[in-house]
């Protein structure tokens, strides 16, 4: 049998309709205890993942746990990025099991799940392996993730991924989203995302424009 390759994107590649983004506990208290990342990173990825999904269009939940009586507000960065939205508040470690978040999950009716947030040991693994058991595909932003050491959130990683989670960047869920420069109705949103929250790549961005006029898409 000969293979014939197409120009057309792979299946398992995420695209802006065909997901639920799921941002969990991005709050103080699960900061504070926070080890395996820097929370300032930590915030700036968050910021990403959140205004790429805004940008272009993704179903997102933002979920935070026992909000007004232990572990104070979500993010700023997240909240700005979503004016309006409802915060879906619980008291179970595990998303999957609240009834809330579950049927906002049925009402969008998208069978691939993006997961992301505080810890990664805990309030990800819970609902990413319940997730997987009832058949969903599921992924998770690893760098917006975190937990109270290195050990913990690599082998919560570890487990996920031995369980069939795929895992990703935040940086590379947004460029996933946006895969062709040519793409011009998203193309400025895309670039003004990485120069503020893409680092060292955002800032080749900004040298390039600045000193050479370059554009991506040609």
């Amino acid at each position: 049998m000969t293979l014939s390759a197409t120009p057309t994107p792979g299946n398992l590649l995420v695209s802006p309709k065909d997901h639920t983004l799921i941002m969990i506990d991005f709050q103080s208290q699960m900061a504070f205890a926070t080890k395996s990342i820097d929370a300032v990173l930590l915030r700036n990825n968050a910021a990403l993942v959140a205004n790429a999904a805004v940008g272009f269009g993704v179903s997102t939940i933002l979920t935070t746990v026992a909000e007004k009586t232990f572990s104070g507000p979500m993010f700023a960065e997240i909240t700005e990025a979503f004016p309006g939205q409802k915060l879906l508040d619980r008291t179970s470690m595990n998303t999957w099991e609240d009834a809330a978040v579950i049927d906002e999950v049925n009402r969008i009716g998208k069978k691939r799940l993006v997961f992301c947030g505080l810890w990664t040991s805990v309030c990800i693994v819970g609902p990413t392996l319940s997730a997987l058991d009832q058949g969903f595909e599921v992924y998770v932003i690893a760098d917006a993730c975190g937990d109270v050491s290195d050990e913990a959130h690599e082998r919560a990683m570890d487990r996920m991924v031995q369980a069939g989670v795929r895992p990703m960047t935040s940086l590379q869920y947004m460029l996933e989203l946006q895969r062709d420069w040519a793409r011009t109705e998203t193309y400025d949103m895309t670039t003004g995302i990485a120069k503020k929250f893409g680092g060292s790549y955002g800032l080749g961005i900004i040298y390039a424009k600045s000193m050479f006029g370059a554009s991506e898409g040609h």
